[in-house]
This record gives C-alpha cells, sequence and structure tokens, in this order.
C-alpha cells in the first residue's frame, strides 16, 4: 500500500530554481532509501540524487551535484528536491522512488532497484 505522491513541478525560467516535494503514505520498513529521477520522451529514466531515511546519507549524480540538493523531513514524510540554476536540458518529468535496501544497502543509481513510484511531475524550463 505504499503511495508516492510527486508535487511542486511547473513552468518555470532558465536560471530559476524549485523545489519538488514527494509524499510517502503506507510504508511500515526500519530501513529504506528515496531517490529522484526524471525522464523525457522516449529517454531512459534518469538518476539524479538519492537519500538513505534514517541516516540522512545523500548521493547525487554527477550531472546535478552541486545544483541540485536533496532532503527529507521525516516528520512529515516527505522527500524534496531543490533544484537551481534551471536549464533548459533540465525540462523533464521528475519522479521520486522508495527502495527498500538490504543488508548491503540499496544501488541507488539503478531504477530497477526501487520497487514503488511516484506518478510524476512535469518540470518545462523555457527561455
Amino acid at each position: 500500500q505504499v503511495q508516492l505522491a510527486e508535487s511542486g513541478g511547473g513552468l518555470v525560467q532558465v536560471g530559476d530554481s524549485l523545489r519538488l516535494s514527494c509524499a510517502a503514505s503506507g510504508h511500515t520498513f526500519s530501513r529504506y532509501y528515496m531517490g529522484w529521477f526524471r525522464q523525457t520522451p522516449g529517454q531512459e529514466r534518469e538518476y539524479l540524487s538519492a537519500i538513505e531515511w534514517i541516516t540522512g546519507t545523500t548521493y547525487y549524480a554527477d550531472s546535478v551535484k552541486g545544483r541540485f540538493t536533496i532532503s527529507r523531513d521525516s516528520a512529515k514524510n516527505t522527500l524534496y528536491l531543490h533544484m537551481s540554476s534551471l536549464k533548459l536540458e533540465d525540462t523533464a518529468e521528475y519522479y521520486c522512488a522508495m527502495c527498500l535496501g538490504g543488508p548491503g544497502g540499496c544501488h541507488v543509481s539503478l531504477s530497477d532497484e526501487y520497487a514503488f513510484w511516484g506518478q510524476g511531475t512535469q518540470v518545462t524550463v523555457s527561455s
């Protein structure tokens, strides 16, 4: 019954900032990771960032490191992705996902590792 719901997408201009949210519910797991991915039509889903929920350890793809920041509010069961200095190439549908880590953790950059996905929120960057 895990449900993930993204929000916060919209139409912005080059150079703008935007914060995406992902509300999680229905999970009863003691250890898990949450991640952000994005996808454009006809393209493979691209890994962006992930966070280990309990420790707060973060992971970033090289393509967004220094520009995007992942965080979470445990009390609200909400994941965030703060995006700065947005570029035209950031236009995509953004998804949050949950990975149930085992003893060895989660291979956070691999989409197949994630058991649950939200429906996505569209981010469009225009000039």
